[in-house]
């Protein structure tokens, strides 16, 4: 067990390398975008939105206990406002590693203002819509689901916003959100 955590550990470290420092640019967060416009029914999602935040890439693995980070770009009004970091740790069944795009829509100023306020955090209710071009597995606010089509789950606006995540790579049994945090820097 003890090997287990060490390496775990050194793969956490590794994960925490290979994204500091690599703060997302205004271009990369405006390419993201459009990779999600034209994905199920986000661009719905994006045509009523006040703002916007987005994570062109997430790492995240675990064994047990996981963690995750990415940096990103908020938008308001589809102009640039900030920059935003996020930060997970996650204990339960998981295993594995991926990496993974995330949009975060805020439907009005409300929901904007609270998740720019900064330091943001989603609750254990969160939850996800998963996005893939292939096989996926994901949940939604109406509950869990797998396709092998381009999308899965049916998304809502929740509190205010609606989240969406987009697979690049890897494979990890997990998809959660519950205990994302935020920290907004404004530009």
């Amino acid at each position: 067990m003890l090997k287990i955590t060490r390496l775990f550990t050194l793969f956490l470290l590794a994960i925490g390398f290979a994204t500091t420092g690599m703060a997302a640019t205004p271009g990369e967060c405006q390419q993201t975008v459009e990779q999600f416009r034209g994905l199920g029914d986000t661009q719905d999602f994006l045509s009523e939105a006040y703002g916007y935040a987005v994570f062109p890439t997430i790492g995240e693995g675990g064994i047990g206990i996981g963690g995750a980070y990415g940096e990103g770009c908020v938008y308001r009004a589809g102009v640039h406002k900030g920059s935003v970091k996020m930060g997970q740790v996650t204990i339960g069944l998981q295993v594995g590693g991926q990496a993974f795009s995330q949009l975060i829509v805020f439907r009005d100023k409300d929901a904007y203002d609270s998740f720019t306020s900064g330091s943001f955090e989603f609750g254990a209710d969160a939850t996800a819509v998963a996005l893939t071009y292939g096989a996926q597995a994901g949940a939604g606010t109406t509950g869990s689901a797998a396709s092998a089509g381009s999308e899965t789950g049916v998304a809502r606006w929740y509190r205010g916003m609606a989240v969406f995540t987009l697979a690049k790579g890897g494979l990890m049994y997990q998809a959660a959100i519950g205990g994302q945090k935020f920290s907004y820097t404004a530009n």
